[in-house]
């Protein structure tokens, strides 16, 4: 449903199943904006935020974090990993467009 709303949107969207696939979708397409779902297999969303953020370029990519996880203690652990925003599942669409559409926030 969320890569549906997004190519609805306009925004060209390519998936990864895991952490390890997400990195080398990050390192071959250089996007923009990222969502990064915190409970990926191999890698999880926080690793992969991070390595992201030491990456070239890594710290002018958006990275969105996508998650059920939404205590206060997890909105601070998903910035302290080098996400922008944070999202709880599940997404609201109007939240997510009004993020996306609110231009780049970079990490700092």
């Amino acid at each position: 449903m969320l890569r549906l709303q997004l190519e609805m949107d306009g925004y060209e969207v390519e998936e990864a199943a895991d952490g390890q696939a997400a990195l080398h979708v990050a390192a071959r397409m250089k996007p923009d904006v990222a969502l990064v779902d915190i409970g990926l297999p191999i890698l999880d969303g926080y690793e992969v935020a991070g390595r992201i953020r030491t990456s070239p370029n890594g710290r002018v990519i958006r990275l969105i974090a996508v998650t059920g996880y939404a205590q206060p203690e997890d909105v601070a652990r998903a910035k302290q990993a080098g996400f922008d925003e944070h999202l709880a599942k599940p997404i609201d669409p109007t939240k997510l467009s009004h993020l996306l559409s609110s231009g780049p926030r970079l990490a700092s």
